[in-house]
């Protein structure tokens, strides 16, 4: 058993389930499609095949992300023990654990109907292709919101099998979260990525990055604004935004001096937005 242990914990570390951040970034925005879809709880075994989903291809994204970046992650501080920059795994093994995962995760949308099975299609092309941009654009990060957000366009044609429009206001959303959220994660890394020759919002933003960053989060409130009229959502809500916009206020302030750790403190932080949105929303359909 401690021989097992010892040859499954590179791939443990390879998929990222020893830091569960990632799994959580992409579950509540996720979990507030399919409450928004049903008007409350979903249906169960279309939520426990979300989150199984959710689990699934975050870890198939880390691997692909890994190989992709395997000539790179030794020259970052915060990436140089990963399993293939050290040469504990291989780029071929790291491929296999993509098509292993994602194939998985693609048998369980095969229990959904066939609108979702189809869009099912564009998130693992999303997953696939995101790792590759940061050669070609500065804009890694839209990339990623639109391949975190293709799960709410999903969670709707499984719950409604529809695509009503507060669906792509919540898509928008979500990127503009992403793209913020990820520029602080992109922060803590920007000196190492300048001298790798790969491409990021933050550096992309500059010495104006902040200013970008609080724009980006007003952005995202004003949308969930938008959308809570629309969705005549009660007073729980706006209480759930307004503690957002105060988190916000603080990952801005954490950041102000660009430190590496108080950058990705920032990042990790994003959780507490993510939470506090989706249980706002969980209370407003509860208790109206």
């Amino acid at each position: 058993m401690t021989n097992l242990a010892t040859q499954l914990r590179p791939y443990w570390q390879l998929t990222r389930m020893n830091r569960p951040i990632g799994i959580l970034l992409l579950l509540w925005p996720t979990l507030t499609a399919l409450w928004i879809a049903a008007g409350g709880l979903p249906d169960i075994k279309i939520l426990l095949i979300f989150i199984a989903g959710v689990v699934l291809m975050r870890a198939a994204g880390c691997a692909i992300n890994d190989f992709a970046d395997r000539h790179i992650d030794g020259q970052v501080w915060r990436t140089e023990n990963r399993p293939l920059a050290t040469g504990v795994l291989t780029a071929k093994q790291a491929v296999l654990t993509f098509v292993v995962l994602a194939l998985i995760a693609f048998m369980l949308v095969l229990l959904l109907n066939p609108f979702t099975i189809a869009l099912s299609l564009v998130a693992v092309m999303l997953a696939a292709i995101y790792p590759f941009m940061k050669r070609f654009t500065y804009l890694p990060q839209l990339v990623l919101g639109m391949a975190f957000g293709w799960a709410i366009p999903m969670a709707f044609a499984a719950q409604t099998n529809a695509l009503p429009a507060i669906v792509w206001w919540l898509f928008v959303a979500n990127i503009i979260w992403t793209i913020m959220y990820d520029t602080f994660y992109a922060m803590a890394d920007r000196e190492d990525d300048l001298q790798a020759g790969v491409k990021s919002t933050a550096i992309l933003f500059g010495q104006k990055d902040l200013l970008i960053q609080g724009l980006l989060q007003l952005g995202y409130l004003l949308i969930l604004l938008l959308i809570g009229w629309q969705l005549q959502f009660g007073m729980l809500f706006y209480i759930g935004l307004a503690i957002a916009a105060v988190l916000f206020v603080y990952q801005l302030w954490l950041s102000k001096d660009r430190e590496r750790h108080a950058c990705l403190k920032a990042f990790l932080n994003n959780n507490w937005v993510g939470a506090v949105i989706f249980i706002s929303i969980v209370l407003h359909y509860s208790l109206s």
